[in-house]
């Protein structure tokens, strides 16, 4: 037990100081390694969810630009597929998975299709998610289900699926040599979900439990080295955001639930004229950026945090 607290006193030593053991390179997200990583994400496995289109497709993107290894999922198996596939013709490594997060099966399927295709996992997005409005007194018990199962639920189920593998790596880690090497789950919520939102009763709740899960990840699997925080979005240009009669929908327990909002980019680019101090609405990959500043080495010392990326919206 001494050695390994000397051993952890010293890790934490050489990170305040920056001087590696005779030896060692620099320390990269809690690992001794030879040299520098030339990307941020290097080496790493990802699992994001959500990723076959809109804020989701651009985080899988970019993370393989910075060198991760992503599982693509989506209800949407061809829009997965078609994502990976972009990303391997860029060089990158990446895996599609069709499913629907809130089913029964799908944590099990997801956690055992990322460790058959790349080993392991470092880095779980619950990105997925959709919108089903309605002003307090006609919520239906389907919206309100609906809501917390895939914005509360289902997090909460992949993240307990995706702990065998997690958190006994890292067991394993801290009995062989003291440290465990830095692994995070990143959880999105939105502004609904921190300051409420008039006809989203249901989504704010959810969107609100996931900030609530994300602090007790943090607070209960910090020792394991896994940080836990969440993102809480704005207005970004999504379908979320896209006019409601553009088309977008989704099928909920056989009905067509129309996604987006009341005038669409109209509406949002008036709301970002008059709330947002940056006047504009945010792009996916502003969005994605997010993430990769939370999943990156940089952050290495954040845990339990809710990011706001909402152009200064709510200030």
């Amino acid at each position: 037990m001494a050695s390994v607290q000397q051993r952890r006193i010293e890790i934490i030593s050489r990170q305040i100081t920056g001087s590696p053991t005779a030896g060692q390179g620099p320390l990269v997200q809690g690992r001794d390694c030879a040299a520098p990583s030339p990307r941020l994400l290097d080496g790493q496995v990802a699992i994001i969810t959500g990723s076959g289109q809109g804020l989701g497709a651009a985080a899988a993107k970019l993370f393989a630009q910075q060198g991760a290894r992503v599982l693509v999922t989506d209800l949407d198996g061809a829009k997965a597929e078609q994502v990976a596939e972009e990303i391997r013709r860029d060089g990158g490594e990446a895996a599609a998975l069709a499913g629907d997060v809130t089913a029964e099966e799908f944590p099990a399927r997801c956690v055992k299709a990322a460790v058959d295709s790349f080993g392991t996992i470092d880095i779980l997005v619950n990105n997925a998610g959709f919108t089903w409005d309605g002003v307090i007194h006609k919520i239906t018990p389907k919206q309100w289900d609906a809501m917390l199962a895939v914005h509360c639920t289902a997090p909460f189920r992949l993240i307990q699926a995706a702990a065998p593998v997690m958190r006994e790596a890292a067991k394993r880690e801290l009995d062989e040599g003291g440290v465990a090497r830095s692994r995070c789950i990143i959880n999105v919520s939105s502004t609904s979900g921190t300051h409420g939102n008039a006809g989203q009763a249901n989504y704010s709740t959810a969107k609100a439990g996931v900030i609530g899960l994300t602090k007790t990840v943090a607070r209960e699997w910090g020792g394991f080295n896994i940080r836990c925080n969440v993102v809480t979005y704005g207005y970004i240009a999504t379908r979320l955001t896209s006019d409601k009669d553009s088309g977008a929908s989704i099928s909920v327990g056989g009905q067509q639930v129309k996604l987006g909002i009341p005038g669409g980019e109209a509406m949002a680019a008036a709301a970002a004229e008059m709330m947002i101090p940056l006047k504009r609405i945010g792009t996916p990959d502003e969005a994605a950026g997010a993430m990769l500043m939370l999943a990156s080495p940089y952050a290495a010392f954040i845990t339990g945090q809710s990011l706001e990326v909402t152009g200064g919206a709510n200030i």
